[in-house]
């Protein structure tokens, strides 16, 4: 039996929200009760097609929310529907390879106007130009101290668009006047959220098929039969449930975790379908999740409200052999505590990506504790990574300015994220 053309108007708009080729839709094709239902229900997961850099739908933007480009597809196909124009300013070090995108062939309505990384690179002749976009990569040195000075000069600004997930370095006692100018900010969070719960996923197995033993029975040519653990049925916790900590709760999903999170808006999570159980921010709610946790995630970013945050009561709630796993922001944890539960077996083990300080200096007490993982904030440096954050702004959202729709990621400037 057809559905009602009221139920197929409801199904082919939610149609018009997804990507056409995931449910290989054709207009006009007339679909049944279940099939509706299955489309409409928000419980039910939805197959997509596997990523894949061959291929001609190249997702380079939110992995996790893969956009399909209809922004990009509307202004390609009818270039009169430009609202404005898209006038742009970079502040980018010196040659950013990862910048290439923008320098590239651009949307319709769109001219960049300079790139420079000092505030004296910007001619006043921009003036008349009235910029309206400010690009700012995170090789632009003293970036914090940089853009204050670009937007007092050029009053025309509209947007800003960051291209890293985190602003800190863009934190100065200008940076909270940005919103009440009426400029709106936005990030490139989702780019790096896949590959960090990949790391995230083999930290966990670092420590639970205890891999620093078999190296060593390796290097001593020692045949040691041991008991490893099994991820299947253990708690990950994850502290900042963002795109990170929701693609991270994906993956643990699929082990057979069990997956609790930490986030400053918990009812945004009511219904997630890989996450059980969900607590707001705050002492108490910490311990809580450190209480029950046999694998702890810290993806949350460093803000005034987070910095030192996962602290020495954190860690003394912590549950008997506990593994702790930073790959959010280093100062997010109070890393002399870290190395005391380190110490003292209060946990059986650290991975951690973020550091305090960066590079981590020589003299530090992580590099000599043997149940620490240490790698040197690259576990989301992949080869494109950077690449494809300039792309999203390039291809997503640079042509959501111009027609005039929402942009995506904006940034509450004064949360810092």
């Amino acid at each position: 039996m057809s559905v009602t053309s009221r139920a197929v108007g409801r199904c082919v708009g939610e149609f018009s929200r997804l990507s056409p080729q995931t449910f290989n839709y054709s207009p006009g094709r007339i679909l049944s009760k279940s099939a509706c239902r299955s489309i409409y229900s928000a419980s039910t997961p939805i197959s997509k097609k596997a990523w894949s850099p061959q291929s001609d739908q190249y997702k380079f933007w939110n992995r996790e929310e893969s956009k399909s480009g209809q922004a990009s597809m509307v202004l390609d196909m009818s270039p009169e529907s430009i609202q404005k124009e898209a006038r742009i300013i970079c502040l980018s070090g010196d040659a950013d390879a990862a910048n290439n995108p923008l320098l590239g062939k651009l949307p319709f309505g769109t001219r960049l106007l300079h790139v420079g990384s000092q505030s004296t690179d910007f001619p006043d002749r921009l003036i008349d130009e009235s910029p309206n976009v400010v690009f700012v990569s995170p090789s632009c040195p003293h970036a914090r101290l940089i853009l204050p000075l670009v937007l007092a000069k050029f009053p025309t600004i509209e947007w800003i668009h960051v291209r890293s997930a985190g602003i800190d370095f863009l934190e100065s006692d200008e940076l909270p006047y940005v919103a009440k100018k009426g400029i709106i900010m936005t990030n490139a969070k989702g780019q790096f959220s896949s590959s960090l719960a990949e790391y995230a996923m083999m930290a966990c197995s670092y420590f639970a098929k205890d891999i620093p033993r078999l190296l060593k029975n390796k290097r001593a040519k020692l045949w040691d039969d041991f008991e490893i653990e099994e991820l299947r049925g253990k708690t990950m916790g994850i502290v900042g449930y963002g795109d990170i900590g929701r693609a991270t709760a994906k993956l643990a999903s699929v082990y057979g975790m069990k997956v609790i999170a930490l986030r400053r808006n918990p009812e945004k999570s009511e219904f997630d379908p890989v996450c059980d159980e969900v607590l707001g921010t705050g002492r108490l709610s910490l311990q809580k999740l450190m209480s029950v946790s046999d694998y702890v995630v810290c993806s949350a970013p460093s803000t005034v409200e987070t910095r030192g945050m996962v602290n020495a009561d954190a860690f003394k709630a912590s549950k008997k052999n506990q593994v702790f796993i930073n790959l959010g922001r280093g100062p997010v944890v109070d890393e002399d505590a870290l190395v005391e539960a380190l110490r003292n077996g209060t946990l059986r083990g650290a991975a951690l990506d973020v550091f305090a300080t960066e590079p981590l200096p020589t003299d530090h007490a992580l590099w000599d504790l043997d149940n620490c993982l240490i790698s040197p904030h690259n576990m989301d440096r992949t080869a494109t990574f950077m690449h494809e954050a300039t792309e999203f702004f390039v291809n997503e959202n640079l042509p959501r300015f111009i027609l005039g729709h929402s942009l995506l990621n904006p940034v509450d400037v004064s949360l810092g994220y």
